[in-house]
Formats: structure tokens, sequence, C-alpha cells
């Protein structure tokens, strides 16, 4: 079965994304039996995590270790096209604790490789599906190479495993408005020494600095709407589109700006910082990748962006 498939039959819903996409050290879960795959719910294949290029006339794929995590961890992105428009879809920065958003990238991964003629030649898309491939090992219990044996029964998306091996936010690491420490609801959080002081973060920072980007999409979980970002100041009409376009096509709430609490050095408003139009895709829960709805909102980004 695929790495979502063993998951499932493992350790149920609550474990899914902990497994899938992150295991091994290069992120490839290697499944064995096709009969358990739930159902609508899109399979993760092995070949969509090895690092491969392919280039036939409709479409270019290709995926690459692009850095490390603290504890020596590959960061991978995978890109489908090759094409000025550029759209960056981001999962797990928040590892463990959001590990929906993992599997989430991952199903988008498999998507778009079965179905290349979703893709309009004049769009590129990238996705890197784990952020914070340390807090998701968190998640499991060890910090070395896991199997879907090892991960315990009770797991559960909370504490450390929101953080990387430094204890540090990765979002909050970055610089727009950074500061030492941030919150995350009532808690200060470490925000680390520096803005860009965690390798995550330099990755994802060095990536979007070489590569032009048109839009970039975090997947975040649990609060069932689509923020915008704004380094300072109001949040701009490119960003507003891509917010309401999204939000619109997976029936999430659209909100301009996260006003819960103050938060510092977040990554999606760094990148409006750069010029480019950002958003937080925030699941419902911290369980389920909402699939149907996600996969909406992607289309629809590809066809603004297509037009």
């Amino acid at each position: 079965m695929n790495r979502t498939q063993i998951i499932y039959s493992l350790i149920g819903v609550i474990t899914l994304a902990v497994l899938a996409g992150v295991v091994l050290w290069s992120g490839v879960f290697e499944a064995e039996n096709e009969s358990l795959v739930p159902e609508n719910q899109p399979a993760v294949s092995p070949k969509a995590t090895s690092s491969s290029t392919n280039q036939t006339d409709k479409q270019y794929y290709g995926s690459s270790t692009i850095g490390q995590s603290v504890e020596g961890r590959a960061i991978s992105v995978h890109t489908f096209g090759n094409a000025d428009n550029h759209l960056l879809f981001v999962g797990g920065i928040h590892g463990g604790y959001e590990w929906n958003s993992v599997v989430l990238a991952y199903n988008l991964i498999d998507y778009l490789q079965a179905n290349p003629s979703e893709l309009p030649e004049n769009i590129k898309v990238s996705i890197i599906p784990s952020a914070n491939p340390d807090g998701v090992y968190a998640l499991a219990g060890k910090t070395g190479p896991i199997s879907a044996a090892d991960v315990p029964a009770d797991a559960n998306p909370g504490g450390p495993e929101r953080f990387n091996a430094n204890g540090v936010d990765l979002n909050r690491n970055f610089a727009c408005r950074w500061q030492p420490t941030s919150n995350w609801r009532s808690e200060e959080i470490d925000a680390g020494t520096s803005a860009f002081s965690e390798p995550e973060a330099r990755v994802i920072r060095d990536y979007v600095q070489s590569h032009g980007l048109s839009a970039g999409i975090f997947f975040h979980s649990a609060a069932g709407a689509v923020y915008g970002a704004a380094c300072n100041g109001q949040v701009g009409p490119q960003t507003k589109t891509l917010l309401n376009t999204y939000a619109n096509a997976a029936g999430y709430r659209a909100v301009e700006r996260f006003d819960a609490y103050p938060i510092t050095g977040d990554v999606e408003s760094w990148l409006t910082k750069l010029g480019i139009p950002a958003v937080s895709v925030e699941l419902s829960n911290h369980t389920d990748t909402e699939w149907q709805k996600n996969l909406a909102g992607v289309k629809a980004v590809i066809k603004q962006f297509s037009q």
C-alpha cells in the first residue's frame, strides 16, 4: 500500500500525516498493498517523493532536495511545469502539530502527477510538502528514521511538535516585524536568535529569492479559513484577490488579516514584503485534508494565474 494507505490502516486518522511523505530520511514511505485506500482519498505515490526529472511534450516534473533541517532531514521541492507564472505551495511549517497539511501537500503532488493535463502550459507549480520535517518526526516520538510500526497509537498533534528541533516556531523566524519572542495563542514562544536563524527558514528564503514567484500558498491547521497577509500596512489587492479566489472555491471563510493575537515574523507577511501575494490556508481541524475543498481552491488559483 502507499504511504497514506498504510498510515490509515495501522494507526488511523490521527497519525496519517505523521508518515505521509516524511517516512525515511528522504521522506519516502514505500507502500505495498492497494486494497486499503480510503474512499475519495488520493494516493501518495512513492515516485512522487523520489528525486527525478521527467520531460514530456505536455509536462515537466522534477523533485530535488533544497536543504536540510536542524537534525539533517531533507527538505524537498516538487515542481510541475516550466513557465514564468510560478505558484508555490508549502505544507508542514508547523511540523507534527499540523501534520494534515503535509498530507495535503503530498496529495497535491500525486494529483498533478496523475493529471498533467490539469496544469496549463503557462503555469509552473512548486510544492514543498514538509517545511519542518523534525517537527513531524517529533510527533512519532523518534529522532531517527522511522517506519509505521514506530508510530505510537496515542500520537496526537500538539506540544513541541509545532516547533523545529531548536524549539523555534519557524513561522515567527522570517524578516517581517521579527522579534526574538512572539506569540502562539496565550503563550510566549521562541522566534529564534535573529530572522532566518533557523536552517528551515533559510531554505524557504533561499528558494523564494532564487525563483521568481507569482504567489505563495501555505497550508496550516486548524481554523477553517483563508487569511491574507501584509508586512506593513494594508493587505494588497493581489493578496486580496488570491485570498478570495481560494476561499470562495474551497468554501472557507475569507479573512484579510489574522488578528486573534499579535504575531511577528511569519513567512506569508515576509513574502508580501517582497511584493509576492501570499495567503495562509487553514484546514478546519488537525486530522482531515479536506481534499476536495482544497483541490477546488488550488484549481481556482491556477485558473486565476493562467488567464
